[in-house]
């Protein structure tokens, strides 16, 4: 699946103490609210990888968003 980028996008994923929190621009939003939308008319097993090689900012924890 490829994934489409709103320009100018931002995206922080932290995890910690058993808490995980999406920090995001309004691009980033928006790119995420695409990505989802995508994902939704997948199939199970499906997925998206993100971490700071690809598109998160640096520091961020991966998060892989997958459809069941």
């Amino acid at each position: 699946m490829k994934a489409e980028w709103v320009d100018g996008f931002e995206i922080r994923v932290t995890a910690e103490k058993g808490e995980t929190v999406i920090s995001a621009n309004r691009e980033g939003m928006l790119s995420l609210a695409k990505q989802l939308r995508m994902l939704a008319d997948r199939v199970p097993g499906d997925h998206i990888h993100y971490d700071e090689n690809n598109s998160l900012e640096e520091g961020s924890a991966v998060m892989i968003i997958e459809r069941i």
